[in-house]
């Protein structure tokens, strides 16, 4: 690509073993977007850290790896605020929820199988060396938009997107444009950062992010709460913060 980007060419070994990877990130996106619908924001980011308890359940099952009890005890408030929340949330739905808990265990297999097909896919690249940061933002955007574009013909959105009056606005045009990029600089950061450390701590560096979505969902939205659903979810978010500064002195 002019010289500055190097892909990796499409080869069918490696467009094997990534689109389970696919497959996963289509199903989180999904389920993340039902869950968001049917939930409040504030109780969406804290039910969203039961994603690091799954996460680093994966990582004592399936890679041996273990973790001392002020890991366990952090995961321990956030579940303890997630079902304190769910039990005080104005916008308690059963669906929502259920949609939120498929999310986390999705968002949890993504972190922990695109962590392992990244050190595998060595093998198959024409270097030997692991996919850049380019091409595994490539391969994980090209090989997602067929099962995209099947989930937009099972739920009938090719009829009603012509419909669509704000696609004809230049506003939404230019948030549209502007979100593609972000998402673009989302997908290359998150997949740089996940190849140089492990599923859990990738997962729990993630909860920093919850803080300001919860307090911008809370106040730009007007959403509805109450004394003890504002202090789960502060528990909650504490709680995501200890684990990290936690993992990183460990780490360190």
């Amino acid at each position: 690509m002019m010289g500055v980007v190097q892909l990796q060419p499409l080869r069918w070994p490696i467009v094997r073993m990534w689109l389970p990877v696919n497959i996963i990130f289509v199903a989180m996106l999904g389920t993340g977007f039902y869950a968001l619908n049917l939930m409040g924001i504030g109780m969406f980011s804290v039910w969203k850290q039961l994603a690091n308890l799954s996460t680093a359940l994966g990582d004592v099952l399936i890679y041996k790896k273990s973790y001392g009890w002020p890991v366990w005890g952090c995961l321990g408030l956030m579940i303890i605020s997630a079902i304190v929340g769910a039990s005080t949330d104005a916008r308690f739905s059963w669906e929502g929820y259920t949609w939120q808990v498929i999310n986390c265990l999705l968002t949890s297999a993504y972190a922990l199988h695109l962590r392992e097909v990244m050190d595998k896919v060595a093998e198959h690249t024409d270097d030997k060396q692991k996919l850049s940061e380019f091409s595994m933002v490539y391969y994980n955007n090209l090989l997602s938009i067929p099962f995209i574009v099947l989930l937009m013909w099972g739920f009938g959105e090719f009829q009603t997107l012509p419909q669509q009056h704000a696609l004809g606005v230049a506003a939404f045009q230019a948030v549209a444009l502007l979100g593609g990029i972000i998402g673009f600089a989302i997908s290359f950061s998150s997949l740089w950062f996940l190849s140089q450390t492990t599923a859990t701590i990738y997962s729990l560096i993630g909860s920093l992010n919850k803080i300001p979505i919860a307090v911008v969902g809370l106040l730009a939205f007007n959403e509805p709460t109450n004394a003890k659903n504002l202090s789960s979810i502060i528990i909650g978010l504490s709680a995501g913060v200890l684990f990290t500064q936690y993992k990183g002195k460990k780490q360190g």
